[in-house]
């Protein structure tokens, strides 16, 4: 599949999704939104793949929306797609997407990541920034609101507060204060980012089930919002009945035994068990 505003490309079981829109400082597009929701589409239907790390080429993660079309811009983002009646926010589908994905997703933040820059990477599973990154909620000085199912990702990932006090002052901050109000879990030097990532995505693909996994990145994200803990261990016991058993199971428990690496024989594409949560009313069908 050919791309004209990202880049993609898969090394050592980790796909890497590039914005590419250097000269712009990787702002995004409607040709952009298309794009990363194809990209996740290759990732997650390739069993090669076990983590992907999103980043930005340049010096920039992502700028937010691509303003050159001027006071208009906002006005026609989502244009073709109506939800409840409305054009359906661009950065939205994307955030959708991302939150449907199978393989867990690490932000790799190198440099500002504004507006939608910044929400994109909120159902993102682990975000790591570079020295040099600034984040900024900045819609309010636009005259808009945060999109990208942001109002429903902030608040959970950093705590109402921050994610108020962030959004209706629309400031743009450090790294420093990211890493102090949880946006991110670790602030590294500019040049140790990439290679942070890729650590963390090669221990991922080195040491687990890829259907476990699979299944890890669903509990949790579904447990955000499950309305007890009663109801989170339905859906762990459920998970755990399923999988005991199974090839992967064993295989990790016998390669423990004989103190060795797992090879895990299950394939995310074939054997996801049905007792995977899913996100209620997903257009995507996973």
């Amino acid at each position: 599949m050919a791309f004209s505003e990202i880049e993609y490309r898969v090394a050592d079981r980790v796909a890497t999704i590039t914005l590419s829109r250097p000269e712009r400082l990787n702002a995004f597009t409607l040709t952009m939104r298309a794009e990363l929701i194809d990209a996740f589409d290759l990732a997650d239907a390739d069993d090669d793949v076990r983590a992907v790390v999103v980043t930005g080429a340049g010096r920039a993660f992502c700028a937010g929306a691509d303003l050159g079309g001027g006071g208009g811009t906002f006005g026609r983002r989502g244009e073709g797609e109506l939800v409840d009646g409305a054009p359906r926010d661009g950065g939205g589908t994307v955030a959708l997407r991302i939150a449907a994905s199978l393989k867990p997703v690490i932000a790799a933040i190198n440099g500002p990541a504004v507006g939608v820059g910044v929400t994109m990477t909120l159902p993102m599973d682990v975000r790591l920034a570079a020295e040099s990154a600034r984040f900024g909620f900045v819609f309010a000085r636009r005259g808009i609101v945060p999109e990208a199912a942001s109002s429903w990702f902030l608040p959970r990932v950093v705590g109402i507060s921050r994610a108020m006090e962030w959004a209706v002052t629309g400031r743009v901050f450090p790294a420093a204060e990211a890493l102090e109000g949880r946006l991110v879990s670790r602030v590294l030097p500019d040049e140790e980012l990439l290679p942070a990532a890729y650590a963390l995505g090669r221990e991922i693909a080195d040491n687990t089930s890829a259907v476990s996994v699979a299944a890890v990145r669903r509990l949790m994200w579904s447990g955000l919002s499950a309305a007890s803990p009663w109801e989170a261990h339905a859906a762990d016991s459920r998970l755990m009945a399923e999988l005991g058993g199974a090839a992967d199971t064993v295989e990790g428990v016998n390669a423990f035994l004989e103190k060795r690496r797992a090879d895990f024989p299950m394939k995310v594409s074939e054997d996801l068990p049905p007792g995977v949560p899913s996100w209620p009313d997903n257009p995507y069908g996973v």
